[in-house]
């Protein structure tokens, strides 16, 4: 006989890195829907809550998200993420719930003493709306990689009758086995994202062409630096003695209040200008640009314990 060998092909059926975090994290989502009675999804509009969103849609298909989604309006968010926000409840035909921190403050729910952030005064609008929807687990888009802190959580996160997490109260989670058995009053928080990293939201956002907030991309804004970060100027931000405001090209890595977010100096305009920049980054997004992170070295863990996110 003449001619080549014939070689037997080796097909490699190994899944890519972000291939094996969606299906772990398609993997929780339907294990939730399966266990829980009644969950929520906290969406902020956000890219971290845009991706948890996409991996919900994934989930499901092709029948609907079978669970409402729920944002915890704080009064000061960007405008081009409340935007973002509702255009993808609006695709997805989902049933949103927003808790607004000023209506909390309105009913008397939270105080407002004039200090006191509107993220801290989240914690009491959520802790309300779980509470008056009946809730008993409710997906966030944390991840290990963000701050000391959330490098604590378990996917499952058991918080107790008030809201409040004990992270040394919290469940083991061998073989990726969830115990999600809670008592009367008792919820979960649910993180899908755990072990994702910033710049595997980053890969999976370009490799899946989905739709974030502009305000992520570089554009020109007006800022205010104040404690080594750059703020959004505005009338929401009241100038320091010797503060004056400037036109930067920036971009925020992570959104959230804008008068605690802070931006940074990016040329960075694409998905793929993005990556390149994370990838050397050496400070995570919270470090760099959160201002609630920065009162004190255990300031999310604290607010973690009292039921925030």
């Amino acid at each position: 006989m003449t001619g080549e060998p014939l070689v037997t092909p080796i097909h490699d059926y190994r899944l890519s890195q972000l291939d094996q975090l969606e299906a772990e994290s398609l993997h929780i989502f339907r294990e939730v829907a399966a266990e829980f009675e009644k969950p929520v999804l906290l969406f902020s509009g956000g890219k971290d809550s845009i991706v948890m969103l996409r991996l919900a849609e994934k989930a499901f298909y092709p029948a609907r998200i079978p669970f409402p989604v729920m944002q915890i309006d704080t009064g000061f968010d960007f405008p081009e993420v409340l935007q973002t926000r509702d255009n993808w409840v609006d695709r997805l035909s989902l049933r949103m719930i927003v808790a607004s921190v000023d209506q909390a403050i309105s009913d008397g729910i939270v105080v407002d003493d004039g200090k006191t952030s509107r993220n801290r005064l989240q914690i009491g609008t959520l802790l309300h709306a779980i509470e008056e929807n009946g809730f008993t687990a409710a997906f966030g888009g944390g991840r290990r990689d963000e701050e000391k802190a959330r490098a604590k959580e378990r996917v499952y996160s058991h918080r107790d009758e008030f809201g409040q997490w004990d992270p040394k109260n919290q469940r083991p989670e061998l073989w990726s086995l969830y115990n999600g058995r809670i008592s009367d009053g008792e919820h979960m928080r649910i993180f899908p994202l755990s072990n994702w990293t910033e710049l595997d939201i980053w890969h999976y956002i370009h490799r899946e062409k989905i739709e974030i907030p502009s305000v992520y991309f570089a554009h020109k804004r007006e800022v205010v630096e104040r404690d080594g970060m750059l703020l959004s100027a505005g009338d929401h931000l009241t100038l320091k003695s010797g503060e004056s405001v400037e036109e930067r090209l920036v971009r925020f890595r992570t959104v959230g209040d804008m008068t605690l977010t802070g931006c940074v100096d990016s040329a960075a305009a694409t998905t793929g200008e993005i990556i390149d920049e994370i990838a050397i980054a050496r400070v995570t997004e919270r470090g760099a640009t959160r201002g609630d992170d920065r009162f004190s070295e255990a300031a999310m863990e604290d607010r973690k314990k009292e039921g925030y996110f």
